[in-house]
C-alpha cells in the first residue's frame, strides 16, 4: 500500500484558506449591509406613522422621525437588519461568523490601551474645540438628548446610542469591511483608512469639523481592531465613547 511505502507517501492535502470576500465583494456587500441598516431604521419610522394613522408622505415621516423615542427606536431597529445581511454574506462563504468578524474578547491590557488612546484623541479634539470657540457636541444632538431626557426617553436613547449604534457600525466598518479589504490589495493600512472613511460617511449629519474627529477616532478603532484581532474591543470602546457623550450631554443639559 502507498501509505506504507516510503517511496510513495500518501498525498497531503493542504487545507483551503477560509473564504473571504475581497475588495469588490466586500464593497458590494457593504452597500447591501448599509441599505439594510437604513431600511431597518426607516421601517421603524414608517411603522410608527402607520400606527398613528398618518399619511405616508415625507412630512409625516420627518415629523415622527424628529421625536426622541422614534429616533431611538429607529437606531435600535437598524441593528437586527444589519446583522441579518452580514450573517448572510458570511454564510455564503461557509465560514465561522465569529472568526470572520473577529468576535474574540480582548485582554484587559488591550482594553486599557485602547481606552487610553481614545481618551487622548477625544481630549485633543475637546481642547481644539474650546480654543476655536466651537461647541464640543453638535447642537442638534444636544437638543435631541435634552428633549429625550425631558420626555422620558433617556433610557431608550442610551440603549440606541450606546449599544445598538456601536454594534451596527462596528460590525459594518471594523468587522465586515475591514476583514475583506485587509485581505485584498489594500492590506491592513488601506483597510483601516477606507473603513474609517466609510464610517465617517455614515455620520454625514455632522459638519466637516466633527467629521474630521469621527475619522480620527475611526483610524484608532481600526488600528485597535488589527492590533488586538478583536471586534469586541472596538465595540466596547465605541460604546464607552457614546455612553460618556450621551450622559455628559444630558447632565450638562440639566
Amino acid at each position: 500500500m502507498d501509505s506504507l511505502n516510503p517511496d510513495h507517501p500518501p498525498p497531503t492535502v493542504t487545507p483551503a484558506a477560509p473564504g473571504v470576500w475581497k475588495f469588490w465583494g466586500t464593497a458590494i456587500w457593504g452597500l447591501l449591509i448599509f441599505a439594510a441598516m437604513f431600511i431597518g431604521q426607516i421601517g421603524a419610522i414608517v411603522l410608527l406613522a402607520v400606527q398613528r394613522g398618518l399619511p405616508m408622505d415625507l412630512a409625516s415621516l420627518q415629523l415622527v422621525g424628529h421625536e426622541p423615542q422614534a429616533l431611538a427606536l429607529s437606531v435600535i431597529m437598524g441593528l437586527p437588519a444589519t446583522l441579518a445581511v452580514v450573517w448572510l454574506a458570511i454564510r455564503i462563504k461557509k465560514v465561522s461568523f465569529v472568526d470572520y468578524l473577529a468576535l474574540h474578547w480582548p485582554s484587559w491590557k488591550q482594553l486599557l490601551f485602547g481606552a487610553v488612546g481614545l481618551i487622548v484623541i477625544v481630549l485633543a479634539w475637546e481642547v481644539t474645540s474650546r480654543s476655536l470657540g466651537r461647541e464640543a457636541t453638535p447642537g442638534f444632538m444636544t437638543d435631541l438628548l435634552k428633549s429625550g431626557r425631558d420626555k422620558g426617553a433617556a433610557v431608550m436613547l442610551l440603549l440606541a446610542f450606546s449599544v445598538a449604534a456601536p454594534m451596527s457600525e462596528e460590525v459594518l466598518a471594523r468587522g465586515f469591511l475591514f476583514r475583506g479589504w485587509s485581505a485584498s490589495f489594500l492590506r491592513v493600512p488601506g483597510a483601516i483608512v477606507l473603513s474609517s472613511l466609510v464610517w465617517t460617511v455614515v455620520h454625514l449629519q455632522y459638519d466637516m469639523y466633527f467629521l474630521a474627529e469621527v475619522f480620527s477616532i475611526g483610524l484608532w478603532f481600526g488600528y485597535m481592531r488589527y492590533r488586538a484581532n478583536s471586534l469586541w474591543l472596538t465595540i466596547v470602546l465605541h460604546a464607552l465613547n457614546n455612553l460618556t457623550a450621551v450622559v455628559l450631554t444630558m447632565w450638562l443639559g440639566s
